[in-house]
C-alpha cells in the first residue's frame, strides 16, 4: 500500500462536478483506493460517498492505494486532485 497527503485546492471542495470527475478517474484505476479525512474513510469510486465526506477547499486528505498498480494509480489520483479537478482558473 502507498499513501500520500494532498491538499484539496479547488475553490468549492469536492462538490458534484469535481467529485464526479474524481470518481470517474478513480473508477478507471485497478487499485483499491481510499480517501481519508479525519476519521472518515471513503471510496472515491462512488460519487455519493465522496460528496458525503464533505471535503472542502484547503483541507488535507490522505490518499491510500493498494493493489497491483498502486503507484501508478496514486500518481493519477494525486495529479487530478492537485490540478483542481477542472475548476482552477474559473
Amino acid at each position: 500500500m502507498v499513501q500520500e497527503k494532498i491538499k484539496v485546492i479547488n475553490p468549492s471542495g469536492l462538490h458534484l462536478r469535481p467529485a464526479s470527475l474524481l470518481s470517474k478517474i478513480a473508477s478507471e484505476c485497478k487499485s483499491e483506493i481510499t480517501l481519508v479525512k479525519d476519521e472518515k474513510r471513503v471510496n472515491p469510486k462512488s460519487v455519493l460517498i465522496l460528496m458525503a465526506a464533505g471535503i472542502k477547499c484547503g483541507e488535507e486528505i490522505m490518499v491510500e492505494c493498494s493493489g497491483e498498480t498502486e503507484k501508478e494509480d496514486m500518481k493519477v489520483i494525486t495529479e487530478a486532485i492537485a490540478s483542481g479537478l477542472g475548476e482552477m482558473g474559473e
